[in-house]
């Protein structure tokens, strides 16, 4: 084994653990199994010459994805190609060796877009490299690229565009254009991947299909759950951790995941597929005078109405081709001069603070059954940070959930997926399933330092943290930043985190709660004022994970620890902007943000 292992260059070894990583055991002995009989294969010269062999070119695939969706994408795309007999290299962006982009002839990029045109961390240091001076002309490639984004937010597929746009302007040429895919992900990236792959089979020569290997079946596993097949979780505890007059409900969830064959790590989320609150379903029936019973046949199906609006579409969050639509159908020419890009200040506001529903109020038109069904976007599940270490629940899963819950404009609005947990008693099931963030996990070396900053339900995955590192006798020390508004009032698992304290599993605790004094006191000022041990922390091998809004309250922690590098480290604004995105890059400073 060792033997072995020598002849194997760090670069390729690194590739496999990183392959290898969170794979169950089912997965792992047919990987066993498929590399057993491809060594036959190479050793008797049987697998089949690539095109790649032929042209000397290769398909690569880049992903940068921030919760596992443009990974899923690339995967498959990858797995497609092989299949076609194309010679491919699949590879995450903050893996990807800058310096190879100027050899490459085929590249195919799946990227996300996070929050106000950012890109993912995993891609932050590559997007800037090739947004950047340091870019090398690029007149050999051939590429595409597909954006993944949600056009709730002003700046739909902003990294996608802007790379698509800057390799056209270092010379490449598109081999399929760029898709961009909104929150219905595969009604896009299903075409794109198509059609790019026709394409690269085009432009790579490919004609013969890679051999199979033969007699070699997957060891089946009972891991049968997914996105597309979620498993009906039972509620085993939903109450309240907050006081009665703290103005809004935050909840902990326990859901039993006996007999899924589900795993989880800590840093894991879990993806829920909500049902919208009957109420806000009563509102729209009653808004568009529509009956709920009608049947309305789409996209192959036919349900009530009723049916549609409470399962199968987005009824809270609004979109561009919505807003586009209801002006459209109400004649407003206002509401479509939003959509200029010199309104994006209104516009994102709008999509901020609006639920359709008052749209469809402040603009009436008729809608037809068929047509409104048509209108709204499909449902999508919401994705959870995991509240706990599957070594101390077994087979349970725990959420933090903030209940949206509120009136504005005289009416009552409500959130999809969080009403809809919040109402789950002893006798629901929830469909849920798994969703892998290997951006967020633990040091591997346990004995490593972490530093935990979660405002809010940002705290989750570091009760997951803090469970995972007791159970495994971890050697490292554990500082956790919290903060929120009242002491009194939504101080979130604070016996816990006392307890923590207490039995050594927490070893500093740094509060901030804003509403409780004169002054407003957020985390990031707890940051500064911790500044010098928090840096010495860091200088000696800390990882430090941020998990929480990533609008405000992340700018405004990564801004902080910029200050924190400048007053403790000596370091210039520069310096410290790349001693941050080294850690990033390093896996050393880790972000969950939504």
């Amino acid at each position: 084994m060792q033997t072995g292992l020598a002849s194997i260059d760090s670069d390729k070894l690194s590739s496999l653990e990183r392959l290898a990583d969170g794979l169950g055991p089912a997965e792992l002995y047919w990987i066993a199994a498929w590399s057993a009989a491809r060594a036959e294969q190479v050793r008797h010269g049987t697998v089949p010459v690539q095109a790649a062999k032929a042209t000397g070119e290769r398909l690569t695939i880049l992903y940068g994805s921030q919760t596992g969706q443009a990974k899923r994408l690339a995967t498959q795309l990858s797995t497609r190609a092989e299949a076609a007999g194309l010679a491919v290299r699949l590879v995450r962006a903050d893996s990807y060796p800058q310096r190879d982009l100027a050899k490459e002839t085929h590249l195919a990029v799946v990227i996300s877009t996070q929050g106000d045109a950012e890109p993912p961390d995993d891609a932050r240091g590559l997007v800037e490299f090739i947004l950047g001076k340091r870019a090398p002309k690029l007149p050999g490639l051939q590429y595409t690229v597909l954006g993944l984004g949600d056009s709730s937010y002003p700046q739909f597929c902003a990294i996608g565009r802007q790379l698509d746009a800057r390799f056209a302007e270092l010379g490449a040429s598109r081999f399929a254009p760029l898709g961009e895919a909104d929150v219905d992900i595969d009604a896009v990236a299903a075409p794109w991947a198509e059609h790019a792959l026709d394409q690269a089979k085009k432009v790579l020569g490919a004609t013969q299909p890679v051999a199979r290997v033969a007699n070699l079946q997957p060891v089946p596993s009972r891991v049968a759950y997914t996105r597309e097949h979620p498993f009906a979780a039972s509620v085993l505890d939903n109450q309240a951790i907050v006081a009665r007059d703290a103005g809004r409900d935050i909840r902990h969830v326990e859901l039993s995941l006996e007999g899924s064959g589900l795993s989880y790590e800590p840093g894991d989320a879990i993806g829920v597929w909500p049902e919208n609150p009957p109420a806000l379903v009563d509102q729209w029936l009653t808004l568009l005078k529509l009956d709920g019973e009608q049947p309305v046949h789409h996209d192959g199906r036919e349900l009530p109405l009723r049916r549609w609006l409470s399962h199968e579409r987005e009824l809270t969050r609004l979109s561009r081709p919505l807003i586009a639509a209801v002006a459209d159908a109400s004649g407003d020419e206002k509401l479509a001069g939003l959509l200029r890009p010199d309104r994006s200040a209104s516009l994102a506001a709008l999509l901020a603070e609006d639920q359709p529903i008052d749209l469809w109020r402040r603009h009436p038109a008729e809608w037809a059954a068929d047509e409104l069904v048509a209108v709204l976007r499909p449902q999508t599940p919401r994705l959870y940070s995991i509240a706990s270490s599957q070594k101390a629940v077994g087979d349970e899963v725990h959420l933090t959930v903030a209940v949206v819950d509120y009136e504005a404009y005289g009416e009552r609005h409500w959130g999809a997926a969080s009403s809809f947990i919040a109402a789950a008693g002893d006798d629901h099931r929830v469909p849920v399933f798994i969703e892998e963030n290997e951006r967020f996990r633990l040091p591997k070396d346990s004995a490593r330092d972490v530093i935990m900053i979660g405002p809010g339900t940002g705290v989750a995955p570091f009760r997951a943290f803090v469970q995972e590192r007791r159970e495994t006798g971890a050697g490292g020390r554990n500082w956790l930043f919290f903060g929120n508004r009242h002491f009194t009032r939504d101080f979130l698992y604070q016996i816990e985190w006392q307890a923590a304290l207490r039995d050594g599993s927490l070893d500093r605790l740094d509060l901030a709660f804003s509403r409780d004094g004169d002054a407003k006191v957020y985390v990031q000022q707890r940051i500064r004022e911790q500044g010098r041990d928090l840096y010495a922390w860091l200088q000696e091998g800390a990882h430090i994970y941020v998990c929480g809004d990533a609008n405000f309250m992340a700018k405004d922690v990564h801004a902080a620890l910029l200050d924190v590098a400048v007053t403790h480290g000596g370091l210039s604004q520069e310096h410290a902007r790349e001693w941050l995105s080294d850690l990033l890059q390093q896996g050393r400073y880790a972000r969950d943000v939504y």
